[in-house]
């Protein structure tokens, strides 16, 4: 049972970076049959030294570079692994550099000087460096590169990538010349100086070349070998951009590049031992061969058995929103696309394909919106007019493919927004008629007296629609004013003597749009002493061919002859009471000549209507428009009085009490009989 070494193990050989090293066996045992296996690990020892790609290495460093800058050197390789690969780098003194060892992600490491002092190459055109490079061996071996710094003149502006870090992803079969990346730098300066020049880094190992090229003008990154996830999960790729100055500006970046596995390793089976024959009495669950199954693959790529399970359209298509809500500029160029209607499946093949179908409902719309039936973009054919209609609902149905299919409906609505493609429309005056109509002010008008009002409207909407006024030119630019948003037109100031008889003003109005459109108003005002000077203006400006200026003549000469008429009616009126006034205060003075007695104590007016007063007695009662000199007037029966004309006058069937009232009144004292 003792395992001998057969020939001369080198680790570096059989396992290279890969840690630790272990080579796997299996022991049968028979009688029992029995299985074992086992591992040897195989432990490095410090028997290479590390190595530069060459010698030597020369840098071109500008004088204006400023401190702080790093400049990545060549690393060096060491196939050991463990303590004994590559620990360190040390740096000759120098005043100028200082040395700044990093750490891959793998664990290998690499020096980037580090300029402490500016350069200055009127001082100091060349320095000369030696780099040391130790492995952790005891005792530690070495190797060494001496480094050559040319001083230059500067490159005002070194390439600029734009990210310091670049991540891509590929998968292990790849093709060659497959786009990994694309990095990208800038430089301000022209011409030479600007033109950038992309590479691989000097500490790139050249296993990384191997399997990837980089285009130097464009900075593509390609696949240029066979990756294998096997091999390697990740490289860390060092790329630098380098203009063409006489004194090229360097920057550099890495590439991180993931390698995802694919199943391309198929699954190995082992028959470790067959125990044959069988015994045909050989016992159920007797071992008869011994089987090991292996895969190269990760994750699920390298579990061996696979169970498909085939899909039924249970899944209804679902959309990311319910409804939709688009907004469109009226005036739009016809055929763009408005929307996109965004819908899901989760069933597979066929059951997972979706159409778009737009719902036509109860409005017909098909001559408006039509909907790209694969993809669920929605057109509009036509241009829209915000003033002919705001809104449009319709219903979009997304169908899969499945038997029987499945749908799902989406609302949208297409609002119209409005713009300012319609200019303000004036009402009043009217603009498109031939007639002159001039608005009237008297002389001497005060200031801040309305003359007349300027009527607009605007089609368009919101603020598009919002009309403001302007006095533009006029006979007498002092004398009136206009009302900024009403468009009302008053008396700057007092109207003179002096002032023009015929006023011609020019309204500006303008909306809120924009741009901003526009149109004007002519108002023309006549200052007139009386009715009759401006109607005959009227007459004299009015057209000879409008067949409506005799009309509106005789109307006004109607007003006129109507309000005369009225005037004389209400001063008959006047004297006629005037008249019957005078009447009734003779009437009075007489009747007070006759003799009166002392007042009762009670009023005749109440008697009257108790019945106290004879059939045969009448009284005459006489009110004048004054009721405190108003009397009641008795008489005795048969008695001579001044109005025995009017006496006369009673019917033989009446009452001996006569009332004839002149004015008003209200109680009377009623003298004694």
């Amino acid at each position: 049972g003792a395992l001998l070494v057969n020939e001369r193990i080198d680790r570096e050989e059989l396992c290279g970076a890969l840690s630790p090293c272990s080579l796997s066996f299996e022991i049968v045992v028979e009688n029992p049959l029995e299985l074992y296996s086992g591992t040897v690990e195989i432990q490095d020892i410090n028997d290479n030294d590390p190595a530069f790609p060459s010698s030597q290495a020369r840098l071109e460093i500008s004088e204006s570079v400023a401190a702080g800058a790093r400049f990545p050197l060549e690393s060096a390789q060491d196939p050991d692994v463990g303590i004994n690969s590559l620990q360190t780098y040390q740096l000759s003194a120098n005043p100028n550099f200082a040395l700044d060892v990093q750490t891959r992600v793998d664990g290998s490491k690499y020096a980037e000087l580090v300029l402490e002092k500016e350069l200055d190459r009127e001082e100091q055109k060349e320095l000369n460096l030696i780099l040391t490079a130790l492995d952790g061996g005891s005792p530690p071996r070495s190797a060494h590169v001496q480094i050559h710094i040319d001083v230059v003149d500067a490159n005002d502006n070194a390439p600029v990538f734009n990210q310091s870090t670049y991540k891509a992803s590929v998968r292990e079969n790849t093709p060659s010349g497959t786009l990994v990346a694309r990095i990208s730098a800038y430089d301000l300066d022209d011409g030479p100086n600007g033109d950038i020049v992309y590479s691989f880094s000097s500490h790139t190992p050249a296993k990384v070349r191997e399997l990837f090229s980089l285009d130097s003008a464009t900075g593509e990154l390609r696949v240029k070998g066979q990756l294998d996830y096997e091999e390697s999960k990740l490289y860390e790729i060092y790329l630098q951009a380098k203009d063409k100055g006489a004194v090229p500006g360097v920057a550099h970046c890495k590439v991180l590049v993931e390698v995802v596995d694919v199943n391309d390793n198929a699954p190995e089976v082992t028959v470790t031992s067959v125990y044959s024959p069988v015994p045909e009495d050989a016992a159920p669950g007797t071992v008869v061969a011994l089987l090991s199954v292996t895969d190269l693959d990760s994750h699920d790529n390298g579990q061996h058995i696979l169970v498909q399970v085939s899909d039924v359209n249970d899944n209804a298509p679902k959309s990311s929103q319910d409804s939709y809500d688009v907004y469109v500029p009226e005036n739009n160029i016809p055929g763009i696309p408005i929307l996109n209607v965004s819908a899901t499946d989760p069933d597979l093949g066929r059951n997972a394909q979706l159409s778009y179908t737009l719902l036509q409902g109860d409005h017909t719309f098909g001559h408006l919106f039509s909907i790209n039936r694969e993809n669920g973009t929605l057109y509009l054919l036509t241009s829209l007019d915000h003033e002919d209609q705001v809104e449009f609902s319709m219903m979009v149905q997304v169908q899969d493919g499945g038997l029987p299919p499945l749908a799902t409906n989406v609302s949208v609505s297409v609002f119209v927004t409005d713009l300012n493609d319609n200019a303000p429309t004036v009402l009043y005056p009217h603009p498109n008629t031939t007639a002159t109509y001039a608005d009237v002010v008297a002389p001497g008008t005060p200031a801040g007296h309305m003359v007349t009002k300027v009527v607009a409207v605007d089609a368009d909407a919101g603020y598009n629609a919002w009309i403001s006024y302007t006095l533009l030119q006029a006979t007498d630019p002092s004398l009136f004013s206009v009302g900024l948003h009403n468009g009302e037109i008053f008396t700057a100031r007092q109207l003179r003597e002096d002032d023009a008889p015929e006023h011609t003003l020019v309204i500006l109005l303008k909306d809120h749009g924009e741009p901003v459109l526009s149109t004007s108003a002519t108002v023309s005002i006549s200052v007139a002493e009386i009715v009759k000077e401006v109607l005959t203006d009227l007459t004299d400006v009015a057209p000879a061919s409008d067949p409506r200026r005799h009309m509106t003549f005789y109307l006004i000469l109607a007003v006129i002859l109507v309000s005369a008429a009225f005037f004389i009616t209400m001063l008959s009126v006047g004297i006629f009471k005037c008249y019957k006034w005078r009447q009734s205060k003779e009437l009075y003075n007489s009747s007070r000549s006759t003799t009166y007695r002392t007042p009762g104590p009670f009023n005749h007016i109440d008697a009257v209507r108790g019945g106290f007063t004879p059939p045969s007695f009448y009284h005459q009662v006489y009110l004048t428009t004054d009721s405190r000199q108003s009397d009641l007037l008795c008489k005795k029966p048969f008695t001579s009085s001044p109005l025995g004309s009017r006496q006369g006058t009673i019917r033989n069937g009446e009452p001996g009490l006569y009332h004839q009232i002149v004015g008003t009144a209200s109680r009377l004292p009623a003298p004694a009989e």
